[in-house]
Order: C-alpha cells, then structure tokens, then sequence
C-alpha cells in the first residue's frame, strides 16, 4: 500500500519541529510558537462555561449560530458591512477559513501567488487544493513589502488570486495604503481574487493607520476577508475564526465546510460574540503591551553582533537578519538552542525567500525576552571572537 501523494510530500512545521526539540531539554527560553501568553478574558470564559452548564451541547448551523454572525457584522460596521445572514462564515479558526477559500477559489493547475516568506500552513494550504505557488519574495530592504511591480510580473494567464498577510507572519511587516491600492488596481485589471489574511490587524504600532484591501474600488466582492479570535482575545486554543466574502464564495465556502469540520459548539460561539461586545478594552491593553514588548527586543537585538534587524509594524514577530554570519537559518537554530537553551524559528521554516533570517517572537514576558536576549548575545559574541 502507498499513500497518497499529497500526504507523502505534505511538508511538517519548522516552528513546531524547534518547539519539539526544545522539549528536550531543560532551562529554556522559547520564542517560537505566536500564541498570546496573555489568559482569554474572563468574562469570555464565564459566557462559554454557563452555556456549557446550560446544556447547550448540541449541533449548531454550519455558517455559525446567528448571534455569532450578527456580532461580526456589528464589529465590522464601519468597514466591510456584511450581512450576518449570507456574507459571514464561522470556521475552526482562521485556519479553516484559509483552507475552504482556497479550495473555494483555486482549481488543480490555478497559480496562486504568495508573498514569501509567509506563514508556512500557506504552502500546504496551496499544496492541498492543487494549485500552483507563485511567490514574490521581498526582503529587509523593502521593510518585507512587495512592489507592485513585482506583483505584477508575477501574474500569468493562470494566475487566479493573490494571498494577501498584513500586518505579517513572520516579518511583522504592514502594507502600506498605497502599495495596497496598486495591488487591488492590479486584482481589478487581471480578473483575480484576493485572500486577505488579516488576523493580526488590531496588532498594529507607532499609532500607524491601518488599511485592508477590502476598502478600494472594486475589492470588497473579490476579496475573502479571514479572521479571528486567536490574536485578539488570547483565544488560541478555542480554534475560532470567520471569513467575509461575498454571498456566492459563503455559500461555497460553507457547503465545504459542512464536510469538513461541520460546525463550532454553541458555546464557544457564544464566547466570541461575548468578546466582540465586551472585550475591546482588553485587545487595547494587550496591544500596548505587545508595543512595548517590541520596543524592548528590538532595542536588545539592535544590540548584537552579526545580527541586523528591521523595526517590525504589526503582529509580534521579529525577522532577524543573519546573512552576516554565513550559516544556514536551519543551522543556526539549532546550534543557539543546543548551546544557549534559547528556541528559535528558522526563516526556511517560512519558505526558501526565508533563508537568512530567524523569526523570534515576543508574545511573551519582559522576564524572558531579557533573559532569552542576553544569552542570544552572549552567543553571538562567543561565536564572533
């Protein structure tokens, strides 16, 4: 017997290969998984646990309970004005989102183009619908945004839609408004979807506006706005997220996801729309605190020999330059973490444009960036002689 494929080729997490490793040993500081160290609010956890004394333990419709959609086009009133009852999908977290739109959009042979380095579950999302990846690498010299010029090379006869990240898994980088409206120009002029990945956008610094792509002329029908939970309420682990697209793609979308992962618990539903009513307060506080998290590490980083380091604008990543050493990513890692206990990403965790860079992230205390920096440092200085 052979399996398939895809299960043969599917490729495995370089956050979660480190996140193992370490596990290990002992006396470590990790910088690898991007989950808020932050607890989900209180009143979040109270509203799931009555609904769960309450017995509200049965099937729910497989687009989200009606309270859920109607707080999502509350929240987004200002801005993308969905109809809660045909432009709102609810998913097993934005991951699942990300999966049934490509699956929704993309045939066997369709190019999809990425702007690397980019999340990795992107390459396998692509790799599970059939598609072909088409990346537009960017780097530190252009703060990890791309030019419109560049997208626009990209694009082929069998170009079907761009994935879109902003602000950035794993650079921390935010699309500026103008670039953003040259790629929608470009979306508009080809024919194309866009799937825009937003989960970090109330993740955003230095008081910077932030901008979606589903603001310009001709996007809000062409593009799947995804979403979530998880960054900002701290709700990792709920497995919570929607998608906003137009009512053709949502009933698409949900029809997939009748086969897949069918519907959420009315509880944990609940809970979201307890968050979005109630719990606004908290993503400010915690976004405050992320900034000044950001500020600390980068300053400790900025710091260090061999290492260069763009000051990121959202999400809480940082994505350091390690071309100055002349050592893989991989490489490089894995030799920190045997000799200093510290854990880091490799940027070939995040595609081959990801060579030469490290991602740490600091969604976590002040304590252990200072602790996991000094002995990155100390490293460094060791190594460099």
């Amino acid at each position: 017997m052979k399996l398939s494929n895809l299960a043969r080729n599917m490729g495995g997490s370089a956050i979660r290969a480190m996140y193992n490793e370490a596990l290990k040993m002992t006396d470590t500081v990790s910088f690898t998984v991007g989950e808020p160290d932050f607890i989900t609010p209180q009143v979040v956890i109270d509203e799931a646990c009555d609904a769960w004394q309450r017995g509200l333990t049965h099937y729910t419709p497989n687009a989200g309970i009606p309270e859920l959609r109607q707080a999502i086009a509350e929240y987004h009133k200002d801005d993308l004005k969905p109809d809660f009852q045909s432009e709102i999908l609810v998913t097993c977290g934005a991951m699942e989102s990300l999966q049934l739109a490509l699956l929704t959009l993309a045939d066997p042979a369709d190019e999809v183009i990425l702007i690397t380095p980019a999340w990795a579950n992107y390459f396998g999302h692509i790799a599970m619908c059939g598609a072909k990846l088409k990346e537009v690498r960017v780097t530190e010299e252009t703060d990890f945004v791309p030019t419109v010029e560049q997208v626009r090379q990209a694009i082929t006869p069998k170009t079907k839609l761009i994935m879109i990240n902003s602000p950035s898994n794993p650079t921390g980088a935010v699309i500026d408004a103008e670039t953003l409206k040259g790629l929608a120009e470009l979306v508009v002029e080809h024919d194309l979807f866009a799937i825009s990945d937003e989960i970090y956008s109330r993740l955003v610094y230095d008081r910077l506006k932030y901008t979606s792509i589903t603001s310009f002329p001709g996007m809000r029908e062409r593009t799947v706005y995804i979403s979530g939970f998880s960054k900002m309420f701290a709700m990792t682990g709920w497995r919570l997220g929607y998608t906003i697209a137009n009512p053709d793609i949502i009933r698409a979308m949900t029809k997939l996801h009748e086969n897949s992962a069918s519907c959420l618990p009315a509880p944990t539903q609940l809970a979201g729309a307890r968050a979005l009513r109630d719990c606004q307060d908290d993503v400010d506080r915690m976004r405050d605190i992320y900034e000044k998290r950001r500020n600390l590490i980068f300053d400790l980083v900025s710091d260090m020999p061999g290492v260069k380091v763009k000051k990121p604008k959202g999400a809480f990543y940082l994505f350091v330059s390690i071309k100055e050493l002349g050592i893989k990513s991989a490489d490089f890692c894995m030799d920190l973490l045997r000799k200093t206990g510290v854990v880091t990403v490799p940027g070939t965790g995040f595609g081959d444009a990801g060579e030469g860079y490290i991602r740490i992230t600091y969604a976590t205390s002040d304590e252990n960036i200072i602790e996991g920096m000094r002995r990155m440092k100390q490293y460094l200085v060791e190594k460099l002689g």
